[in-house]
This record gives C-alpha cells, sequence and structure tokens, in this order.
C-alpha cells in the first residue's frame, strides 16, 4: 500500500443522480471509512474545524478509535463544519484519487448533505438565503430599506434577525445594489480601443449574483479593465451558479441551474467569447464542480473550457498581448488574501501575479482560509468559529503593514476586516476590496 501518491490529485465524478448516492448505511460506511484514515494521519489538524472535532471526538471515546464513535451522534457535527473550501482536497491529502484509497473529503461531506436536504432537514434560513436570485430582484428594488434592516449597527433588526433565523447580529452581511451590474447602461457605453493591445478578444462578464445583486465594484473595474486594454466585454447574467445551493446538498437545483446558465452561454461561446467570471467560488463552480455533477452534458463542458477567473484573464492577457500602457504607482505596498476557492481552481497565484503588474508594486501574500465558508459563517452557530479560523490569516495581514490589503473573494475580504479589527491596533484597513479593483485605481479608472 503506498503511503500517498505522487500524481496530480483527480476528482471523480459527483454519483447524486445514483440511488446508492442516498443510501444511509452506505453512507455511514464510507464515513466510517474515510474518517478512519484520517484519523491515523491527522495532516489536516490545522484546517477547518471538522477535522479538530473528528480527533477530538475519536481520542475522548472509549476505545480512542473510530468503533468508539456513535455515527449517528458524532458524525453530524463534523459534516456540519465542513465549510467545502476543498483545501484538505487540494493540498494537505496524500490519499486523493488517483491513490487506491481515493478520499474526496469535501464531496463526501456534500453526499452526506445531500442525504440530509432530500430528508428534508435543511434548515430554513439556509434553504432561502441560498435563492440568491429571488433575494436580489425583490432587495435591490428597496434597497435603501433592506440595507437599513441588514447593517450591523442597527441593533433591533439585527438582533431580531438572530432571534428568528439564527444569523450573527454581529456578521457583516453584504448590502444589495441600488442598480444591478447586468442593467448598468454606463457600463455598457463605454467603448473598447481599438487599438489597445487586447483588441480582438471578447469576453462576456459573468456577473455573479454577488456582483450583480449585492457589490458591484469588482464588476465595474473589470469592465473598465478589460475595455481599457481591448477587450469587447458584455455583462452577462443568466442566474446564480448555484454554490449556495451546493453548500445545502441541494445537487438537483445546482445541476437545473448549470444546465440553464450553460445554455445561455453556449451561444456567446460559438461566437468566440471567453467567460470571465469575478467571483471565485463562481469561476469554482464553472469550471469544476459543474462537469463533475454533469459530465455528459456538452454545453457544461464547453463552458467549463472556456470560462476564466478575472485574476487569471487579465495576467493572461499580459503575457500573451501585454497589458495597454498607462498604470500608475499607487504609492504603497500590497497584501493579498488568496482565498480557498481561487487555490482550488489550481491556477497558481494569479491575484499576486496581476498586482505584480502594477508599477512598483511591492506584493505580499497570505494563503490561509478566512474561515467564513460562504454563508456558513454569517450564523450564530458558526460566527465565533469563523472569526477563530480567520485570525490566522487576518494576524498575517496585520503583518504585512501593507497600505492597500485585498481579498479575491468579496465574502473573505469584509470577514478578515472584522478579524483585524478584533486584533486591534493600527492598520485596519477601511475596505478589503477585490484586486481588480487596484488594477482600475492603477490605470486611473
Amino acid at each position: 500500500m503506498r503511503e500517498g501518491s505522487l500524481e496530480a490529485p483527480t476528482r471523480h465524478p459527483i454519483d447524486w443522480e445514483n440511488p446508492d448516492f442516498y443510501d444511509e448505511a452506505k453512507l455511514e460506511a464510507e464515513l466510517t471509512r474515510v474518517f478512519d484514515i484520517c484519523h491515523g494521519c491527522r495532516r489536516c489538524f490545522n484546517l477547518c474545524d471538522s477535522f479538530p472535532i473528528l480527533f477530538d471526538l475519536i481520542d475522548e471515546s472509549p476505545t480512542g478509535e473510530i468503533d468508539g464513535l456513535d455515527p449517528h451522534k458524532d458524525y453530524k457535527p463534523v459534516v456540519d463544519a465542513c465549510t467545502l473550501c476543498d483545501m484538505c482536497f487540494m493540498t494537505k491529502c496524500p490519499y486523493v484519487p488517483p491513490h487506491e484509497w481515493a478520499l474526496d473529503v469535501p464531496h463526501l461531506m456534500l453526499r452526506a448533505r445531500a442525504v440530509e436536504h432530500r430528508k428534508g432537514e435543511t434548515r430554513l434560513a439556509d434553504a432561502e438565503l441560498a435563492k440568491t436570485d429571488r433575494n436580489g430582484k425583490l432587495a435591490t428594488f428597496v434597497s435603501p430599506l433592506a440595507n437599513w434592516a441588514t447593517d450591523a449597527d442597527n441593533a433591533l433588526t439585527r438582533t431580531l434577525m438572530e432571534k428568528t433565523v439564527g444569523i450573527d447580529r454581529e456578521a457583516w452581511l453584504p448590502p444589495f445594489a441600488d442598480t444591478p451590474l447586468d442593467r448598468r447602461d454606463d457600463l455598457d457605453r463605454i467603448a473598447a480601443d481599438a487599438a489597445a493591445p487586447a483588441a480582438g478578444r471578447k469576453a462576456a462578464l459573468y456577473a455573479t449574483c454577488f456582483a450583480n445583486w449585492n457589490m458591484p465594484g469588482p464588476g465595474e473595474a473589470a469592465v473598465k479593465v478589460l475595455k481599457a486594454n481591448g477587450v469587447e466585454t458584455r455583462i452577462v447574467y443568466p442566474g446564480c451558479c448555484g454554490m449556495p445551493k451546493l453548500e445545502n446538498g441541494d445537487l438537483a437545483a445546482v445541476a437545473e441551474q448549470a444546465r440553464s446558465v450553460a445554455a445561455a452561454f453556449a451561444p456567446l461561446i460559438d461566437e468566440g467569447f471567453d467567460i470571465v467570471a469575478v467571483t471565485p467560488s463562481c469561476a469554482l463552480m464553472l469550471k469544476f464542480e459543474w462537469p463533475l455533477i454533469l459530465p455528459d452534458d456538452p454545453l457544461v463542458k464547453a463552458l467549463a473550457g472556456a470560462t476564466f477567473d478575472i485574476t487569471e484573464y487579465v495576467v493572461d492577457i499580459a503575457k500573451k498581448e501585454g497589458l495597454a500602457p498607462g498604470m500608475q504607482p499607487l504609492g504603497g505596498d500590497i497584501a493579498i488574501h488568496l482565498p480557498c476557492h481561487s487555490r482550488a481552481q489550481n491556477m497558481g497565484q494569479k491575484g499576486a501575479e496581476m498586482l505584480r503588474l502594477i508599477p512598483e508594486a511591492k506584493v505580499g501574500v497570505v494563503e490561509r482560509c478566512s474561515g467564513h465558508g460562504g454563508k456558513w459563517g454569517m450564523f450564530k452557530a458558526n460566527f465565533a468559529t469563523a472569526l477563530k479560523i480567520g485570525k490566522p490569516a487576518g494576524r498575517a495581514m496585520l503583518k504585512t503593514n501593507a497600505a492597500f490589503m485585498v481579498s479575491e473573494c468579496p465574502l473573505a475580504g469584509p470577514h478578515l476586516k472584522q478579524v483585524m479589527e478584533r486584533e486591534g491596533g493600527e492598520g485596519v484597513p477601511q475596505q478589503v476590496p477585490h484586486p481588480i479593483e487596484l488594477i482600475a485605481k492603477a490605470y486611473g479608472l
């Protein structure tokens, strides 16, 4: 038996349409097998809280081994603590496929949640928060009222939210935009510079639910930077990538969304458009998760092959055509947080690579989990843990003493700001924006 695989990790398709996938006895047997291997290895002890919870349960059990646990009681806290960050699979585990033990802990946790979801055990707040397009359409229509109600300084409404739906009263919640990104006529009217180096490229900017309904800043910056470099750019938003529903184990809904969005992008891909996502979790879904959920769908496969993360795309332009001149130094060092779903795309440190294109830029990199975990970190049951997990990343950001601090994840950035505020001292930034916004700033856009 090999101790660990020296080959590149590979993932098996998610067999979610097979009735055995939802067989509780078979799921329990697989959880026991995998948890026993994890217990003997323990390389993931310092990632999310799932592994410390598992190891503590085993160590405190009567036998000190996996057979000392009660699967019906002890396995659920391990599953619930997983944020599907993929870091155990991507960076730590020596037993992922093609190793014969074939461990894929994130997708096993996903299977456990899918079983719970099929049984109707997904909590109501999780199910409702996952309806991002419905929520966005309603909230942007009354954005001043929605933003007043969700503001962390509004003790009345936030206390009520905590008591009724379980969202921690101190957790940062994203505001809603007055005008969705895909309805911004002013951005559509910006003409691509035909003399710029990347003229001839065509990009459909996948707004993602977050940039479309909540914080359009990264999308605005991406459009301006791409058009300044000659890229014919359209803002396109066929619908959410389904990541919030994936977190719930609602795989049928994710598959439905994948088919719908892939069909919407298919004509653009046929016209030669690249698909560029401004949020790393969404790029991860289009590139990797959807093809594993629908491995035989040709439109999903074509979309995966045409998709770029925005940082990856700008670096690709820089390497192949060169960026348009005009960027100026920002006048200070930069610290970038590389979130888990950027790292899980297996594309290298593209955010840092992009920022080093700014003249005189000195870029420090922090590769630690922010702890937020999508909507997971918003809940009162998880918020303190999310702060704890994010503390090493927050401390590392502060130690850089950088004038500019950024994160590729729009949820991780504000969460890390909260972590840094609790650490105290000087150097906490007013904002932790997306790195593409610094590129736009360097261009004077």
